[in-house]
């Protein structure tokens, strides 16, 4: 999951030199919406291995 948001990352910023405006905020988006998703996986295993 992290992996993945990182691959939207890298394309936001590249499109965003590149001048693509658009494409670059959705893949921002889409990249912050897989890091919220990742941390609260996260959370939740570290809760599940704490009990």
């Amino acid at each position: 999951m992290l992996h993945y948001a990182l691959i939207f990352l890298v394309v936001a910023i590249i499109a965003a030199v590149l001048g693509f405006g658009g494409i670059a905020g959705t893949a921002a988006w889409i990249a912050q919406i897989l890091f919220v998703v990742f941390l609260i996986l996260a959370i939740v295993s570290f809760l599940k291995k704490a009990t």
